[in-house]
Protein backbone atom coordinates (compact mmCIF):
# COMPACT_ATOMS: atom_id res chain seq x y z
CA UNK A 1 0.00 0.00 0.00
CA UNK A 2 1.25 3.15 -0.60
CA UNK A 3 -0.49 5.85 1.19
CA UNK A 4 -0.87 9.53 0.16
CA UNK A 5 0.31 12.27 2.91
CA UNK A 6 -0.62 15.72 3.03
CA UNK A 7 0.29 17.99 5.38
CA UNK A 8 -1.37 19.95 8.03
CA UNK A 9 -3.60 21.89 8.77
CA UNK A 10 -6.92 19.55 9.43
CA UNK A 11 -10.51 20.52 9.90
CA UNK A 12 -11.21 16.91 11.02
CA UNK A 13 -9.21 14.59 13.36
CA UNK A 14 -10.36 11.19 13.56
CA UNK A 15 -8.82 8.90 16.78
CA UNK A 16 -9.06 5.32 17.55
CA UNK A 17 -10.74 4.69 21.34
CA UNK A 18 -8.64 1.71 22.57
CA UNK A 19 -4.79 1.83 22.67
CA UNK A 20 -4.72 5.03 20.99
CA UNK A 21 -7.03 7.76 23.25
CA UNK A 22 -6.53 5.40 25.91
CA UNK A 23 -4.04 2.69 26.96
CA UNK A 24 -6.57 0.07 27.37
CA UNK A 25 -8.40 -2.46 25.76
CA UNK A 26 -11.47 -1.93 26.95
CA UNK A 27 -13.00 -5.80 25.75
CA UNK A 28 -9.68 -7.22 27.83
CA UNK A 29 -11.16 -4.88 31.04
CA UNK A 30 -14.55 -6.72 30.68
CA UNK A 31 -12.69 -10.71 30.00
CA UNK A 32 -12.18 -11.25 33.77
CA UNK A 33 -10.06 -14.77 33.90
CA UNK A 34 -10.39 -15.39 29.96
CA UNK A 35 -8.36 -12.21 29.47
CA UNK A 36 -5.25 -13.77 27.78
CA UNK A 37 -7.79 -15.69 25.57
CA UNK A 38 -9.45 -12.68 24.70
CA UNK A 39 -6.15 -10.77 24.01
CA UNK A 40 -5.15 -12.89 21.77
CA UNK A 41 -8.20 -12.75 19.51
CA UNK A 42 -7.97 -8.93 19.94
CA UNK A 43 -4.35 -8.86 18.72
CA UNK A 44 -4.86 -11.02 15.65
CA UNK A 45 -7.65 -8.83 14.79
CA UNK A 46 -5.39 -5.55 14.73
CA UNK A 47 -2.60 -7.08 13.66
CA UNK A 48 -4.58 -8.36 10.75
CA UNK A 49 -3.92 -12.25 11.17
CA UNK A 50 -7.60 -12.49 11.10
CA UNK A 51 -10.92 -10.45 10.04
CA UNK A 52 -12.16 -8.32 12.88
CA UNK A 53 -15.79 -9.96 12.06
CA UNK A 54 -14.41 -13.58 12.62
CA UNK A 55 -13.32 -12.49 16.42
CA UNK A 56 -15.95 -9.75 17.20
CA UNK A 57 -19.15 -11.48 18.28
CA UNK A 58 -17.26 -14.85 19.38
CA UNK A 59 -15.60 -12.33 22.26
CA UNK A 60 -18.54 -10.76 23.07
CA UNK A 61 -20.40 -14.54 23.45
CA UNK A 62 -17.51 -14.95 25.98
CA UNK A 63 -17.74 -11.71 27.92
CA UNK A 64 -21.80 -11.04 28.07
CA UNK A 65 -20.86 -7.55 29.13
CA UNK A 66 -23.91 -5.75 31.23
CA UNK A 67 -24.89 -2.06 30.63
CA UNK A 68 -23.35 -1.62 34.33
CA UNK A 69 -19.84 -3.05 33.39
CA UNK A 70 -19.92 -1.07 30.21
CA UNK A 71 -20.40 2.08 31.81
CA UNK A 72 -17.62 1.10 33.80
CA UNK A 73 -15.03 0.23 31.04
CA UNK A 74 -16.28 3.90 29.85
CA UNK A 75 -14.82 5.38 33.35
CA UNK A 76 -11.62 3.12 32.77
CA UNK A 77 -11.28 4.65 29.00
CA UNK A 78 -11.86 8.02 31.38
CA UNK A 79 -8.72 7.44 33.95
CA UNK A 80 -6.30 6.00 31.57
CA UNK A 81 -6.31 8.61 28.85
CA UNK A 82 -2.87 8.77 27.09
CA UNK A 83 -0.28 11.10 28.36
CA UNK A 84 -2.31 14.86 27.03
CA UNK A 85 -4.72 13.42 25.19
CA UNK A 86 -7.44 15.75 26.49
CA UNK A 87 -5.30 18.93 26.17
CA UNK A 88 -4.84 17.80 22.73
CA UNK A 89 -8.64 17.48 21.66
CA UNK A 90 -9.28 20.72 23.68
CA UNK A 91 -6.47 22.43 21.49
CA UNK A 92 -8.37 21.10 18.50
CA UNK A 93 -11.47 22.68 19.84
CA UNK A 94 -10.01 25.56 20.53
CA UNK A 95 -8.59 25.90 16.70
CA UNK A 96 -12.05 25.11 15.17
CA UNK A 97 -11.53 21.53 14.45
CA UNK A 98 -13.68 19.00 15.17
CA UNK A 99 -12.27 15.91 16.61
CA UNK A 100 -14.16 12.48 16.18
CA UNK A 101 -13.67 8.83 17.91
CA UNK A 102 -14.40 5.83 15.43
CA UNK A 103 -13.85 2.64 17.21
CA UNK A 104 -14.88 -0.80 17.50
CA UNK A 105 -15.64 -0.51 20.99
CA UNK A 106 -18.83 -0.90 22.84
CA UNK A 107 -21.08 2.36 22.43
CA UNK A 108 -22.04 2.54 25.79
CA UNK A 109 -18.15 2.57 26.90
CA UNK A 110 -16.81 4.59 23.97
CA UNK A 111 -19.83 7.37 24.14
CA UNK A 112 -18.67 7.67 28.23
CA UNK A 113 -15.26 8.41 26.80
CA UNK A 114 -16.62 10.91 24.50
CA UNK A 115 -18.74 12.83 27.32
CA UNK A 116 -15.26 13.47 29.80
CA UNK A 117 -13.32 14.43 26.25
CA UNK A 118 -16.24 16.97 25.71
CA UNK A 119 -17.41 15.70 21.91
CA UNK A 120 -20.92 15.58 20.88
CA UNK A 121 -22.72 12.81 20.90
CA UNK A 122 -22.44 12.64 16.89
CA UNK A 123 -18.88 12.91 16.90
CA UNK A 124 -19.10 9.64 18.36
CA UNK A 125 -19.15 6.26 16.50
CA UNK A 126 -18.74 2.67 17.48
CA UNK A 127 -21.10 -0.45 18.26
CA UNK A 128 -24.46 -0.28 19.63
CA UNK A 129 -25.66 -2.79 21.99
CA UNK A 130 -28.81 -4.16 23.63
CA UNK A 131 -29.20 -5.04 26.91
CA UNK A 132 -32.21 -6.95 28.47
CA UNK A 133 -35.05 -5.48 30.88
CA UNK A 134 -32.12 -6.21 34.10
CA UNK A 135 -29.75 -4.57 32.54
CA UNK A 136 -27.83 -7.95 30.92
CA UNK A 137 -26.14 -8.02 27.82
CA UNK A 138 -28.64 -9.47 24.99
CA UNK A 139 -26.21 -8.40 21.54
CA UNK A 140 -24.58 -6.06 19.96
CA UNK A 141 -25.87 -4.32 16.36
CA UNK A 142 -24.61 -6.74 13.85
CA UNK A 143 -25.28 -4.36 11.13
CA UNK A 144 -22.84 -2.07 12.23
CA UNK A 145 -19.97 -1.77 9.91
CA UNK A 146 -17.67 -1.19 12.62
CA UNK A 147 -17.73 -4.58 13.71
CA UNK A 148 -16.27 -5.91 10.81
CA UNK A 149 -13.18 -5.46 8.63
CA UNK A 150 -13.03 -2.35 6.46
CA UNK A 151 -15.52 -1.09 8.41
CA UNK A 152 -13.92 2.10 9.31
CA UNK A 153 -13.41 3.16 5.46
CA UNK A 154 -17.06 4.56 4.53
CA UNK A 155 -17.19 6.30 8.19
CA UNK A 156 -14.09 8.30 7.55
CA UNK A 157 -14.82 8.92 3.87
CA UNK A 158 -17.90 10.11 4.96
CA UNK A 159 -16.47 12.76 7.14
CA UNK A 160 -13.83 13.72 4.66
CA UNK A 161 -17.15 14.57 2.19
CA UNK A 162 -18.21 16.22 4.83
CA UNK A 163 -15.34 18.52 5.80
CA UNK A 164 -15.84 22.20 4.46
CA UNK A 165 -13.33 22.99 6.92
CA UNK A 166 -10.13 21.01 5.63
CA UNK A 167 -8.85 17.74 5.71
CA UNK A 168 -9.14 15.03 7.29
CA UNK A 169 -6.35 13.13 9.45
CA UNK A 170 -6.74 9.66 10.96
CA UNK A 171 -4.80 8.48 14.31
CA UNK A 172 -5.01 5.16 15.13
CA UNK A 173 -3.06 1.91 15.97
CA UNK A 174 -4.94 -1.48 14.27
CA UNK A 175 -5.00 -2.80 10.88
CA UNK A 176 -8.89 -1.26 10.53
CA UNK A 177 -7.50 2.30 10.98
CA UNK A 178 -4.71 1.25 8.63
CA UNK A 179 -7.81 0.12 6.15
CA UNK A 180 -9.28 3.34 6.40
CA UNK A 181 -6.13 5.44 5.63
CA UNK A 182 -7.17 6.05 2.07
CA UNK A 183 -10.08 7.88 3.18
CA UNK A 184 -8.12 10.27 5.11
CA UNK A 185 -5.31 13.29 3.91
CA UNK A 186 -2.81 11.52 6.54
CA UNK A 187 -2.80 8.29 8.87
CA UNK A 188 -0.56 8.68 11.43
CA UNK A 189 0.01 4.87 12.92
CA UNK A 190 -0.11 5.67 16.50
CA UNK A 191 2.45 3.01 18.65
CA UNK A 192 2.46 4.71 21.91
CA UNK A 193 0.73 1.98 23.10
CA UNK A 194 0.93 -0.55 20.88
CA UNK A 195 2.85 -0.60 18.27
CA UNK A 196 2.22 -3.11 15.75
CA UNK A 197 4.58 -3.77 12.71
CA UNK A 198 2.25 -4.91 10.10
CA UNK A 199 1.01 -1.19 10.62
CA UNK A 200 3.69 0.59 11.12
CA UNK A 201 5.70 -0.89 8.17
CA UNK A 202 2.48 0.28 5.55
CA UNK A 203 2.17 3.68 7.17
CA UNK A 204 3.97 7.02 5.51
CA UNK A 205 3.18 8.75 9.36
CA UNK A 206 3.97 7.48 12.60
CA UNK A 207 4.14 8.33 16.82
CA UNK A 208 5.81 6.06 18.77
CA UNK A 209 5.71 7.87 22.13
CA UNK A 210 2.81 7.14 24.69
CA UNK A 211 1.95 11.35 24.77
CA UNK A 212 -0.10 13.81 22.25
CA UNK A 213 2.68 16.14 22.51
CA UNK A 214 4.43 13.80 20.64
CA UNK A 215 1.72 13.60 18.40
CA UNK A 216 0.85 17.14 18.08
CA UNK A 217 3.47 18.32 15.40
CA UNK A 218 1.46 15.81 12.89
CA UNK A 219 -1.65 17.36 13.38
CA UNK A 220 -1.15 21.01 13.76
CA UNK A 221 0.74 23.56 11.60
CA UNK A 222 3.55 25.57 12.84
CA UNK A 223 1.05 28.87 12.83
CA UNK A 224 -1.60 26.49 14.99
CA UNK A 225 1.67 25.81 17.29
CA UNK A 226 1.89 29.42 17.43
CA UNK A 227 -1.61 30.07 18.21
CA UNK A 228 -1.43 27.51 21.18
CA UNK A 229 1.77 28.88 22.65
CA UNK A 230 0.08 32.44 23.00
CA UNK A 231 -2.71 30.26 24.96
CA UNK A 232 -2.19 30.61 29.00
CA UNK A 233 -3.95 27.32 29.76
CA UNK A 234 -1.98 25.03 27.04
CA UNK A 235 1.67 26.17 28.46
CA UNK A 236 1.97 22.92 29.85
CA UNK A 237 1.15 20.84 26.86
CA UNK A 238 3.06 23.69 24.74
CA UNK A 239 5.94 23.50 26.47
CA UNK A 240 5.72 19.07 25.99
CA UNK A 241 5.39 19.41 22.43
CA UNK A 242 9.13 21.80 22.30
CA UNK A 243 10.67 18.27 23.20
CA UNK A 244 9.32 16.61 20.46
CA UNK A 245 8.90 19.61 17.78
Amino acid sequence: MSLADTPPPYGTVVFDCDSTLSRIEGIEELSGARRGEIARMTADAMDGALPLEEVYGRRLDLVQPSRANLLAVGERYAEELVHNAHPCLEALATLGKRAVIVSGGLLPAVACLGRHLGLAEADVFAVGVTFNADGSYADFDRTSPLARAGGKIGIVASLAAEAASGPVCLVGDGVTDLEAAGSAARFVAFGGVERRAAVFEEAAVTCAEADFAALAPLLFSDDELCVLRGEPRFASFTRDIERYA
